[in-house]
């Protein structure tokens, strides 16, 4: 492994707690959506850009806490700037119709899926279980990609697919979180 490498690699090891904070965000914002499917969109509209601007922080201060340790720490840091982007977009204009919500969201998966796989391919020769944030990554661009094809559907009706959406995200999360700090301990041995 070359110091760049396990830079990046540090990075993440050190930081793997802020994966398992995004990841049972992710799984209470989705139970919480698939439970309470009565509530009104104006409430699902605030619980996603406070759980949007939560993994917006959560990815700039891992970003931020690694800059000195590899020279491509800026892919976290324009994650989290996307997911703070979207949360104050969201909170903004919160009168915006059950479109425009879909469409913030489909953006935003889409985004931070993209970031999510490339700094997965960086890592694939580096630490293990790599393949769970390619495959949280392409999760996250499908639904983009799967929202933006049927935006017609309403908010209602997509709100059970936002909720396996998140649930299954954050799960891929916690699981990675633990893979990276075993791998943290290593390489600091």
């Amino acid at each position: 492994m070359s110091v760049v490498e396990a830079r990046l690699a540090s990075i993440l090891g050190r930081s793997w707690w802020l994966l398992l904070l995004r990841g049972l965000a992710a799984i209470a914002f989705g139970l919480f959506t698939w439970f309470q499917p009565g509530l009104s969109l104006a409430t699902l509209i605030l619980l996603f850009a406070i759980y949007s601007v939560a993994d917006g922080v959560f990815s700039i201060w891992t970003a931020i806490a690694g800059r000195h340790d590899h020279e491509h720490w800026w892919v976290l840091l324009l994650a989290g700037l996307l997911g703070i982007v979207v949360g104050v977009l969201t909170f903004l204009a919160p009168g915006l119709t059950a479109l425009a919500l879909l469409l913030y969201i489909a953006i935003w998966a889409m985004g931070t899926g993209l970031l999510q796989v490339i700094a997965a391919i960086r890592l694939r020769k580096e630490i293990t279980g790599e393949w769970l944030l390619i495959l949280a990554g392409l999760l996250s661009v499908a639904f983009g990609i799967m929202v933006m094809a049927r935006p017609g559907v309403g908010a209602l009706a997509v709100l059970s697919l936002i909720a396996v959406y998140a649930v299954v995200y954050g799960v891929l999360l916690v699981v990675l979180s633990f893979r990276v700090r075993r791998f943290g301990k290593v390489l600091s041995r």
